[in-house]
């Protein structure tokens, strides 16, 4: 017998956050996601998408009322799929398939009372982010704002239904691996045309570099595929939040005289630092947060995007960027390895240019769809 109980007090909440931290305690990889940071996606005041769309979580008990596994489950209008199509996330499971096969039949339900069709899991009440995907090959530890989980819960998804809707790759190399010669000759070529100029992002001109980010980024980006445009406002938004953890060293822009061409846009992995927190970040761990952030070498960066403007795409501009603030970066900062947010299958153009950079796939996760009327066709995600 499994005991459901919707998570609605302090008690509950709680449970819903040590709950991983119990079942991972011996693993070495595991790095606990930081407690304000799932909170905040269920707090209707701190996550915009309760606007259009319910979620809810579970925790499930066994008899002796011990906890074996959580979920959220949620409806977002704004999610357009083929069909209706809800999502959970947030998924913990003891290696027992008919306990997770409940957990997924009580989502199943909840989900067709809504209208839906079909889920997609593990997913995010929110953007794709953060907390997005299974892992199922590269068990290193997680990044920050990324899924970390046993390999066994493959097994779990897969053997209730669940199928690869795609696949998400995340792409590494190594800051002192040899740089493409292709690159080294473009930024010859491009360092002789006083025109062009190269300079990192600083934390004292965050207005100039927001503007200048949101130009490239759409002029790159906004017709590819699902694409977003970017508002300036929202842009300046997201560097003032990110400023205390900006490193002046590895974002970069390109311009051509004062107009931004291209950038590249990097930042220190705050898991190598928020490791030590335990998921607590009151002021005892911001403290702690400060005192490991400025004595303990953090060696792993990430790569956030990554743009280049129609006009100047296939003009080597890109091997220009990336050489000459590689060569930067490794001369002011103690990073080893850089490592690029995943990527879609279904996005060959970003492969590309990842696997242009010499880089090696680390790591992959997996959105799996599970369609409740089982005798529908299954499709993968279409092609960008």
């Amino acid at each position: 017998m499994i005991i459901v109980e919707e998570v609605q007090n302090e008690t509950q909440k709680k449970e819903f956050l040590e709950f991983p931290a119990t079942l991972y305690q011996h693993d070495k990889n595991y790095i606990r996601p930081l407690n304000k940071d799932i909170e905040e996606v269920f707090n209707p005041q701190k996550n915009k998408f309760f606007r259009n769309g319910e979620c809810v979580r579970f925790l499930f008990k066994n008899k002796q009322n011990q906890l074996v596994g959580k979920v959220a489950v949620f409806v977002n209008e704004t999610y357009q799929q083929n069909q209706p199509t809800g999502g959970i996330g947030f998924f913990d499971c003891i290696n027992d398939q008919s306990t997770a096969n409940f957990i997924f039949d009580h989502c199943k339900i909840w989900l067709q009372q809504r209208g839906m069709d079909a889920m997609d899991g593990p997913i995010n009440f929110g953007e794709r982010d953060k907390f997005w995907g299974l892992l199922i090959d590269g068990f290193i530890e997680p990044l920050y704002g990324m899924n970390y989980n046993f390999p066994y819960y493959k097994e779990l998804f897969e053997n209730y239904g669940f199928k690869i809707y795609f696949e998400q790759l995340c792409f590494s190399r190594s800051i002192f691996a040899d740089v493409s010669r292709v690159f080294t000759v473009m930024h010859a070529k491009h360092k002789r045309n006083p025109e062009i100029s190269a300079i990192p992002m600083t934390k004292d001109k965050l207005e100039k570099f927001a503007k200048d980010f949101t130009e490239v980024y759409n002029k790159a980006w906004a017709s590819h595929g699902e694409g977003k445009q970017m508002e300036e406002a929202k842009t300046l938004k997201m560097f003032k939040k990110m400023k205390p953890i900006i490193n002046e060293h590895i974002s970069w822009f390109v311009y051509e005289n004062e107009k931004p061409i291209a950038m590249w846009m990097n930042i220190p992995d705050t898991n190598q630092w928020f490791k030590y927190l335990n998921g607590k970040f009151d002021w005892f761990e911001k403290l702690k947060f400060l005192l490991v952030k400025r004595f303990k070498k953090n060696e792993k960066m990430i790569g956030l995007v990554f743009g280049v403007v129609p006009e100047w795409q296939r003009k080597g501009i890109d091997g220009f960027m990336i050489w000459e603030g590689t060569q930067h970066l490794r001369k002011h900062t103690d990073f080893r390895t850089t490592e690029l947010q995943w990527i879609g299958d279904f996005n060959p153009k970003m492969i590309k240019i990842a696997e242009n950079l010499d880089t090696n796939v680390t790591r992959k996760l997996a959105t799996y769809r599970y369609l409740f009327d089982r005798n529908k066709e299954f499709e993968r995600h279409p092609m960008l």
